[in-house]
C-alpha cells in the first residue's frame, strides 16, 4: 500500500529539520562567525565589554558551524612544502661525535690517537692513527653507544647506528630504521611547529595537513601572498650556541675536522670557525621574547629549560674569556666575548635588528625551530577581491540554475515538479549543513559541485516520475503506479549514484585542494539526492495524496521534450553512429599527437599571475615590459569576463620555471609585478600560481592513475552487479567520452589542468549515470521480453528510458550553463568540460554502451542457464 509509518515520518521530517538547522548559520555567516571569534578569544583569556557582547549576538543554544570558505573565496596563501628530511641526518650523526671521541680518548691507550676524517656524506669517518689494528675493538665500542628501536608493528627491535670498520678507519651512519623513526619524527615536528607559527598570526581558520610521507600542505586565509607566509613558516629558526675557534675573512679556508665556517651577520666580509657540536640549542628555550639591550637597541630576550640553563651556566664559568658564538640558522648573529659565569640559564640576542625584526624572531624562536629545511614545490597566492568576485559569481550562478531547473521542472511535471523542487531545495540545505557538521572548506569548484548536484539531484526524481507514467498504463489506479514507480525505480536510481559516487571517492582519495573539496561536495549532493529523491519526496507525495484521492496524476504536461510514445530504431544506422564517433576519435587523436594538451601550471610548472585594471589590456604593452626581464617563455592572455563587470580587464601572464630553480622564484614574481606596474599604475595583482616541475610532474602521473582507478572500479561494479558484456560496453563508452572530451581540449586548445581531470572523473560518473539506467531497464526487459531479439529488446529499453535522459541531461545543462556564463573565468574551463561531456555522455549511453552490448549478446533469461546465443550486429542490418 501507499503508506510510510509515522515513526519513518519522525524520523524523515527529523533528519530534514536537523539538517536545515545545521545549515542555518552559514545564512548569517558575518555575525555568526564574529561570533565563534568572540568565543575563541574568550576561552583564550581574553576580556572586555565588546567581546561579550559579540559572543552574545548569537544564541548559545543555536550550532554555530560553519561551512570554511576556500582561498579562492575567501583570499589568501596556499603552500605546499617538502620537508628535507635528509638535512637531519648530517645533524643527528654529527652530535655523535662528542660521545665517540670522549668514549675512545679513555681507551686512548689501546686504541692510540683518532682523527675525525671530513666527508660529505650523513656519515662519522674516525681514523686510528697508530693502530690500525685495534680497529675492530675500537667499532665494538663505538657499537656499544647504540640505543635499540623498537618497531610495534613488525615486533622487532634493530639498533639505531650501524658501525663498520674500513681499514683503519671506523664508519658510523644512521641505520635504515633510524631513518625511517627520524623522518617520521622530522615531519611531524615541522607541521606542529608550522602550525604553532601560524597560530601565533592570529589568522582564521588555517589548514596545516600531511600530505605523503615528507610533506605539508599550508593555506592561510588573509594574508597577503605566498611570499609573506613563507617568511613566517619558511625560516628554520634554528638556534645554536656553538663554542668559537677562530675568524678568517676567507671562506675557502680549511676549517679542521669537526668545525665549520659560518658567516657573520653583522660584520661583512668576517667568518667565524666555530665547532659543529653546539653547546646549547634552541630546542631547550622556553621562552624568548622582544625586547632591548642596554643601548636601547631591538633584542631578542631568551630563558632555557632547567637542563639547558645547566649546561649553559657550565660552559660559561669553564670558558671566561672565550668568544661564544649565537648561530641563528647558519649565520653567526653576534659573538660576545664570556665576562664572567652566567648562571639562570637566561640571556639576550642583540644584532642589527629593528623592532618587527626582533618580534618576528621572538615567534619563530617560541614555536621552536623546523627541524630541517622546507622546500616550497607549490605556491597560491589569491587577493581578497577576486575572492568576493568568485563568492558574488557562484551565488549569481547557483541562483540562476536553480531558477532555471525549478521553472524546468515545474513546467514538465506540474504539482509533482512542485514536489519535486520542493526536495531540491531541501537538498542544498543538507548539502550546507553536512557541510557546516564536518567543517568542511567550500571552494569555487564545490560551488560548481553543488550547481551539478542541483541539476543532477532532480535525475532520480525523474526516473520515479517517468516510471509512474509508465505503470499508469498497467497498473489499478494511481496509488498502485506511484507505489510500483518507486518500487521498480529504486534500483535504476542506486546503481546510477553508486558509480558516481565511486569516482567522487577517488577525487577524494587522489585529488587535493578546490579538486578535494569538489569531490566532498559531490559526494555528499550524491548521499543527500537519493535521501530526497527516495525518502523526502515520497513522504510529500503520499501525505498529498492521502488529502487529496485524486484519480489521475502526471496528466497534461505543459512541456514534454520526448513525445509520449517513441518506438526509434537506434540500431537501424548503428555503422553511421558508430562511425561518426571513430571520426570524432581519430581527429582527437590527430589533433593530440600533433599540437598536444594547453598545459596549465598544474601540469607543466612555472607561475601565473592574474590581473585586473581599468585599463584596457594591451598585450603588447604587457610584453614589452617583461620581455627586458629576459624570462624566457611567457605568455599574455587577456581573458573576457562580463561576469565581474567591464571596468575589470583580466589578463593571465604564465612564466615558465627559471632554469636551476624549482619553481619561479619570489623575485621576479616581484620583478615582474613592478614591471608591469610601470606602464600600467592602476594594475592589481589577484593572484599568484606556481607550481614545481616535481609537483607537476606527480601530478600528471596521479591525473592519469585516477582516470584509470576510476574506470577501473566502474568495470568491477557493472561487472558484478550485471554482466561482463554490460561492464565492456560501459568502459567502452566511458573511455569514448573521455577521450572525445581531451580531444575537444587540444583541437581548441583551452587550458588543461588540474580541475579538468575532476571534470574528467564527473563525467565518467554522469555518464555511467545515463548509462547504468538504460542497462538497468534492459535487465528488466531481457526478463520481460524472452522471445525478442537482442537489438528489439535494447530499442524498446531506451525507447522506454529516452524522456528520463533527455530530462536529466537538459536539467545538468541549465545548471552548467548557468554557471559558465555567469561562474567567472576561474572555472569556465572546468564547467566547459563539463558541459562537453554531459553531450557526449548522453550521446554514447543511448548509441556507442548499448551498440556495444549487442555486438557482444547477452543471455536471454538470468533465472535459467544460457541457451540462446546474443544477437549480433548482422541481426540488426535484417
Amino acid at each position: 500500500m501507499l503508506q510510510i509509518d509515522l515513526w519513518k515520518r519522525v524520523v524523515i521530517w527529523g533528519l530534514v529539520a536537523l539538517g536545515l538547522l545545521l545549515a542555518s548559520p552559514n545564512g548569517f555567516y558575518t555575525k555568526v562567525e564574529t561570533h565563534n571569534d568572540a568565543m575563541v578569544a574568550l576561552e583564550q583569556g581574553a576580556t572586555g565589554a565588546e567581546l561579550e557582547a559579540q559572543a552574545a549576538s548569537w544564541p548559545s543554544w543555536m550550532p554555530s558551524g560553519l561551512v570554511n570558505l576556500g582561498l579562492d573565496l575567501r583570499g589568501g596563501a596556499h603552500l605546499l612544502a617538502e620537508v628535507q628530511v635528509e638535512d637531519v641526518y648530517q645533524a643527528r650523526i654529527e652530535a655523535m661525535w662528542p660521545e665517540i671521541r670522549d668514549l675512545l680518548r679513555e681507551e686512548r691507550s689501546r686504541v692510540g690517537p683518532i682523527r675525525l676524517q671530513p666527508t660529505d656524506a650523513a656519515e662519522l669517518r674516525v681514523r686510528l692513527v697508530e693502530k690500525p689494528e685495534e680497529i675492530e675493538y675500537a667499532a665494538g665500542l663505538v657499537r656499544g653507544l647504540a640505543q635499540p628501536i623498537f618497531d610495534p608493528l613488525s615486533g622487532v627491535s634493530s639498533s639505531d647506528i650501524d658501525v663498520a670498520a674500513a681499514g683503519d678507519t671506523i664508519v658510523v651512519t644512521l641505520s635504515e630504521a633510524e631513518r625511517q623513526a627520524s623522518d617520521e619524527q622530522t615531519v611531524r615536528t615541522a607541521r606542529e611547529i608550522i602550525e604553532r607559527r601560524i597560530n601565533e598570526m592570529g589568522t582564521r581558520e588555517p589548514t596545516i595537513q600531511r600530505q605523503g610521507a615528507d610533506r605539508i600542505l599550508i593555506q592561510v586565509p588573509g594574508v597577503g601572498s605566498a611570499a609573506e607566509l613563507k617568511e613566517i613558516i619558511g625560516t628554520t629558526a634554528q638556534l645554536t650556541f656553538q663554542p668559537v675557534v677562530g675568524r678568517t675573512g676567507n671562506p675557502n679556508d680549511p676549517p679542521g675536522a669537526g668545525n665549520e665556517i659560518l658567516p657573520s651577520l653583522d660584520e661583512e666580509g668576517v667568518f667565524y670557525i666555530v665547532e659543529r657540536a653546539a653547546v646549547v640549542t634552541g630546542e631547550e628555550l622556553v621562552d624568548a621574547q622582544p625586547d632591548f639591550d642596554q643601548n636601547g637597541l631591538p633584542a631578542v630576550s631568551f630563558r632555557f629549560n632547567p637542563a639547558g640553563g645547566r649546561k649553559f651556566g657550565d660552559y660559561t664559568a669553564a670558558n671566561i674569556g672565550s668568544p661564544f658564538a649565537i648561530v641563528l640558522d647558519n649565520e653567526v648573529i653576534s659573538a660576545p666575548v664570556i665576562q664572567s659565569h652566567i648562571p639562570g640559564g637566561t640571556g639576550i640576542i642583540t644584532g642589527r635588528f629593528t623592532v618587527e625584526d626582533s618580534t618576528n624572531l621572538a615567534v619563530l624562536l617560541r614555536a621552536g625551530a623546523l627541524p630541517a629545511e622546507l622546500e616550497f614545490l607549490e605556491e597560491r597566492t589569491v587577493g581578497p577581491e577576486l575572492g568576493a568576485d568568485s563568492i558574488e559569481a557562484g551565488k549569481i550562478a547557483s541562483i540562476v540554475a536553480f531558477g532555471l531547473v525549478l521553472a524546468f521542472m515545474w513546467a514538465s511535471y506540474g504539482l509533482f515538479g512542485l514536489f519535486a523542487n520542493i526536495a531540491l531545495l531541501i537538498n542544498v540545505g543538507l548539502i550546507f549543513g553536512l557541510l557546516s557538521l564536518i567543517g568542511a572548506t567550500l571552494t569555487l569548484p564545490g560551488i560548481a559541485g553543488i550547481v551539478l548536484t542541483i541539476g543532477m539531484a532532480v535525475d532520480a526524481n525523474v526516473l520515479v516520475f517517468e516510471r509512474i507514467r509508465e505503470e499508469l498504463k498497467t497498473a489499478k489506479g494511481p496509488a498502485r503506479a506511484i507505489e510500483l514507480g518507486y518500487e521498480k525505480a529504486l534500483s535504476a536510481i542506486t546503481d546510477a549514484n553508486i558509480t558516481t559516487f565511486i569516482t567522487a571517492l577517488i577525487l577524494y582519495a587522489m585529488g587535493s585542494g578546490p579538486v578535494r573539496g569538489f569531490a566532498i561536495t559531490l559526494g555528499l549532493g550524491i548521499i543527500t539526492s537519493v535521501f530526497t529523491a527516495i525518502f523526502v519526496t515520497r513522504l510529500i507525495v503520499i501525505i498529498w495524496f492521502e488529502r487529496k484521492r485524486p484519480k489521475t496524476v502526471l496528466q497534461g504536461r505543459a512541456l514534454r521534450l520526448v513525445p509520449k510514445e517513441t518506438s526509434i530504431d537506434f540500431f537501424k544506422r548503428w555503422k553511421m553512429s558508430l562511425g561518426l564517433s571513430g571520426v570524432f576519435i581519430i581527429v582527437a587523436v590527430i589533433s593530440f599527437f600533433l599540437q598536444g594538451l594547453n598545459f596549465g601550471i598544474d601540469f607543466r610548472g612555472g607561475t601565473t599571475i592574474r590581473t585586473e585594471s581599468a585599463q584596457t589590456v594591451d598585450i603588447g604593452q604587457y610584453r614589452d615590459a617583461i620581455t627586458q626581464l629576459e624570462l624566457g617563455d611567457v605568455s599574455i592572455t587577456e581573458i573576457f569576463d562580463p561576469t565581474f563587470g567591464p571596468d575589470k580587464n583580466v589578463a593571465m601572464i604564465r612564466i615558465q620555471a627559471q632554469e636551476g630553480e624549482e619553481a619561479v622564484t619570489p623575485e621576479v614574481i616581484r620583478s615582474v609585478e613592478a614591471a608591469l606596474q610601470e606602464v600600467v599604475p592602476d594594475l592589481k595583482f589577484t593572484a599568484v600560481d606556481s607550481v614545481g616541475p616535481k609537483v607537476s610532474g606527480e601530478l600528471i602521473q596521479t591525473a592519469v592513475i585516477a582516470v584509470l582507478l576510476a574506470i577501473a572500479a566502474v568495470l568491477v561494479y557493472i561487472w558484478l552487479r550485471f554482466e561482463w558484456q554490460f561492464a565492456v560496453g560501459a568502459v567502452l563508452a566511458l573511455v569514448h567520452d573521455v577521450w572525445l572530451t581531451i580531444g575537444i581540449f587540444s583541437e581548441l586548445q583551452i587550458q588543461f589542468d588540474l580541475a579538468i581531470i575532476a571534470a574528467l572523473l564527473t563525467i565518467v560518473g554522469y555518464s555511467l549515470n545515463d548509462t547504468v539506467v538504460v542497462f538497468d531497464r534492459v535487465r528488466e526487459n531481457l526478463r520481460k521480453y524472452k522471445k525478442k531479439d537482442l537489438s528489439e529488446v535494447l530499442n524498446i529499453s531506451i525507447n522506454e528510458t529516452l524522456s528520463r535522459t533527455v530530462m536529466t541531461s537538459v536539467t545538468t545543462l541549465l545548471a552548467l550553463m548557468a554557471l559558465y556564463v555567469l561562474g567567472g573565468d576561474v572555472i569556465r574551463g572546468f564547467v566547459f568540460a563539463m558541459i562537453w561531456g554531459v553531450i557526449v555522455g548522453t550521446y554514447s549511453s543511448i548509441f556507442v554502451a548499448s551498440a556495444v552490448l549487442l555486438w557482444l549478446g547477452v543471455k536471454r533469461d538470468w533465472s535459467k542457464p544460457d541457451t540462446t546465443a546474443g544477437t549480433q550486429f548482422a541481426n540488426v542490418d535484417a
